[in-house]
């Protein structure tokens, strides 16, 4: 669903994302860790057309992110660490403008509003302003909006800042759910005991350069994420 093939991003003499090939399949949850300043967030752009990359490829569900930004953004929910939201609208009305730009019928919009409104208690709320909501309820919105269109893949940068154990766990459900529906999920997190519990597979990144990737089983073997990563980090 998703392919990084040998991408390489620069800022000045900085390689934030040196030579990175990841494969992330339909139906696959995939965690993707490092430290501060490692090159995720960046890697996560490029993947969305947000950010263009100096070397390599990117294709969503065999499209170039290059060649067609347009059709591959029509395939994915990007979900960024911070969202900025139109703050002058309610949040039903935003919810309505998101299914307006991916052409989503009126009835299946509302039936899956509701339905993802419910799940995250956020139905009395869709009246006020985005002005009025806390971080957590703009995070809960934005989460919803990635979900009205239904996307193939579902890009998150920490998913869960923010977040009130109930909700976080809400979106795990969700996560797991589009996944056993052919989705394929890509997400940074530093969170890594719920990376552990919740990944299929993880990449870790260090300096923009893959370090280790694989099952979670092969990334971590007889010790834990956190392990790993910390002697990784260190070497």
């Amino acid at each position: 669903m998703l392919r990084i093939e040998n991408v390489t991003k620069s800022y000045g003499e900085k390689k934030a994302v040196d030579g990175l090939s990841l494969h992330i399949k339909a139906g696959e949850i995939y965690g993707f860790i490092g430290h501060n300043g490692a090159g995720k967030t960046t890697t996560l752009k490029a993947c969305c057309g947000i950010l263009d990359f100096d070397e390599g490829e990117i294709f969503i569900d065999g499209v170039s992110v290059k060649a067609d930004p347009i059709a591959c953004k029509q395939k994915l929910a990007y979900i960024p660490d911070n969202p900025d939201l139109y703050a002058f609208m309610t949040g039903a009305g935003y919810l309505r403008f998101v299914a307006d730009i991916f052409k989503i019928p009126a009835s299946v919009r509302k039936e899956r509003i509701q339905k993802y409104a419910a799940a995250f208690g956020l139905t009395d709320d869709l009246g006020l302003p985005i002005a009025a909501y806390s971080h957590g309820m703009k995070q809960k919105l934005a989460i919803i909006a990635a979900l009205v269109h239904e996307p193939k893949l579902i890009v998150m940068d920490e998913p869960f800042v923010g977040l009130d154990p109930k909700a976080a766990h809400t979106v795990k459900e969700i996560m797991r759910e589009m996944c056993d529906n052919g989705c394929a999920i890509f997400f940074s997190t530093h969170v890594l005991e719920v990376a552990e519990k919740l990944c299929d597979k993880v990449a870790i990144i260090k300096g923009g350069r893959l370090v280790k990737e694989g099952s979670m089983d092969e990334v971590k073997g007889d010790t834990s994420l956190e392990e790993v990563f910390l002697e990784l980090a260190e070497e």
